[in-house]
C-alpha cells in the first residue's frame, strides 16, 4: 500500500464573522475606488458580539458613509439595525508611507510595505487550484446559493467546509469531507444531514468524477444556532490561507481585504498568481510557485523565484529568463495591465482570490502564453 499522501483545503461562507469583516472592508475600498481610482486605503473592520468597529487609515477625494456600507453587507446575510452597533474610527494615511507610495513622478508608484507574496498554479484543475481548494469552496458556494434560492430549509450564512484529497496512487480520491453550517433551533437534525450530504457533497464529487464513498461529518459539534459575529469575534484578514490555496502552496504574511493596490500583499500576489498560472498554462511545467518579495518605496520586487517542484519541460533558467522578458515587474505598470485601481475587490472577499473564472479576474486570464513560448 502507497503511502498516504493526503492535502486539505478549508472554506467559510460569507456569514462567517471573519468573512463579513473582510466584505465590509472590500466593500468600502471600492467605494473609494469607484469615486477615486487614486484612493488609498487600509481598512480593518472588528466584529464582536453586538458591535461592529471599522477602522484604518484612508487618503481619498471620495466620500464613503463607512456606516451604510457595512449594513450593504449585513442586511443581506438576514441582519437588520436591532442586531448591531456600527462604529468609525478611520484616520488618514501616514504622510510618512504616503511619499514613498507616492513618487513626484506620477507614472512611478512605490510599494505600501516590505512583503513577501507567493502564486501558484497546477494542471491538476481547469482553474489551475489544487484540488481539494476548488472542493472546498465549491462545498460553501453551493450550500450558499441553495439558501438564497430558499432550497436548504433551516440554513443561514455561517459556514464552514473542509476536504481532504488522497494523492496516493496519483489519481485524486476524496477522504473526507466536513461542514458545519448555522440553523434555525427547529431543524430536524438527521434531515438537516441528510441533505447536506446527498445534495451538496455527494453531486459535487459526481461532478468532478471522483469517489463517492468518503468520510463525512457534518455539524459534528452538534447544535450550531449561535453564528456570524454573535457567536465568534470576527476580524479582516484572518481566513488567509482560505484566501490562499489551502496548505498546498506557500502564502505570504499579509491579508488582502481592505486594501488598496499599493498595498503589495495583496498587488503582489495577484501578479505572482498571474506569472504562475500563465507558465502552466503554457505547458512549462506541471506545477508552479512564484515568490516575489518587495521593499516599502521601491517600484518594483526586489528579489524573485520561480519554483516548478521538478516538473519543468525545459530549464529552469529559461523559464526565468522567459518571465523577465514577458512581464514588466514595475508596480505601476502592474496595476494598470491587471486593473487594479478599479472597484472589483468586494466580489473576491468570499470563496477565494483565485482561481474564479466565475469572476473574470485581471489576475486569473491566460493572456501571456504565446509571450513566454516566444521568449523561451
Amino acid at each position: 500500500m502507497n503511502k498516504l499522501e493526503l492535502y486539505t483545503s478549508e472554506s467559510v461562507g460569507k456569514g462567517h464573522p471573519d468573512k463579513i469583516c473582510d466584505q465590509i472592508a472590500d466593500a468600502v475600498l471600492d467605494d473609494c475606488l469607484r469615486q477615486d481610482k487614486h484612493s488609498r486605503v487600509a481598512c480593518e473592520v472588528l466584529a464582536s458580539n453586538r458591535l461592529i468597529v471599522i477602522g484604518g487609515e484612508i487618503k481619498t477625494a471620495a466620500y464613503v458613509d463607512v456606516v451604510k456600507v457595512a449594513w450593504s453587507i449585513l442586511k443581506p446575510l438576514g441582519y437588520d439595525e436591532n442586531d448591531f452597533t456600527i462604529l468609525s474610527n478611520i484616520n488618514k494615511q501616514s504622510s510618512d508611507i504616503n511619499k514613498l507610495v507616492d513618487k513626484k513622478d506620477k507614472h512611478t508608484l512605490g510599494a505600501g510595505d516590505q512583503g513577501i507574496v507567493y502564486g501558484y498554479a497546477t494542471n491538476k484543475t481547469k482553474t489551475f487550484m489544487p484540488l481539494s481548494t476548488v472542493l472546498a469552496h465549491e462545498l460553501v458556494k453551493t450550500a450558499t446559493h441553495l439558501i438564497e434560492t430558499h432550497q436548504f430549509k433551516g440554513a443561514k450564512y455561517d459556514m464552514k467546509s473542509q476536504v481532504t484529497i488522497d494523492w496516493s496512487n496519483k489519481t485524486p480520491r476524496i477522504d473526507n469531507m466536513l461542514m458545519s453550517i448555522q440553523h434555525e433551533a427547529t431543524i430536524d437534525r438527521k434531515v438537516f444531514h441528510n441533505f447536506v450530504v446527498n445534495k451538496i457533497m455527494i453531486p459535487l464529487a459526481k461532478k468532478y468524477d471522483l469517489n463517492t464513498n468518503f468520510q463525512t461529518r457534518v455539524n459534528a459539534a452538534g447544535d450550531f444556532i449561535i453564528g456570524g459575529p454573535i457567536g465568534d469575534t470576527g476580524l479582516t484578514g484572518r481566513k488567509i490561507v482560505v484566501d490562499n490555496y489551502g496548505a498546498v502552496a506557500h502564502i505570504g504574511g499579509g491579508a488582502f481585504s481592505g486594501k488598496d493596490y499599493t498595498k503589495v500583499d495583496r498587488t503582489g500576489a495577484y501578479f505572482a498568481r498571474w506569472i504562475a498560472k500563465n507558465i502552466v498554462a503554457a505547458k512549462l511545467a506541471e506545477r508552479c510557485e512564484v515568490e516575489l518579495a518587495f521593499a516599502i518605496g521601491e517600484p518594483k520586487p526586489i528579489s524573485f523565484r520561480i519554483d516548478t517542484f521538478n516538473t519543468n519541460v525545459v530549464s529552469i533558467e529559461k523559464i526565468y529568463n522567459a518571465v523577465e522578458k514577458t512581464f514588466n515587474m514595475d508596480l505601476a505598470t502592474i496595476v494598470k495591465e491587471l486593473k487594479l485601481d478599479s472597484p472589483i475587490y468586494q466580489k473576491t472577499a468570499t470563496f477565494g482570490h483565485f482561481g474564479r473564472d466565475d469572476l473574470q479576474l485581471p489576475w486569473e486570464k491566460i493572456n501571456q502564453v504565446e509571450k513566454l513560448l516566444k521568449n523561451i
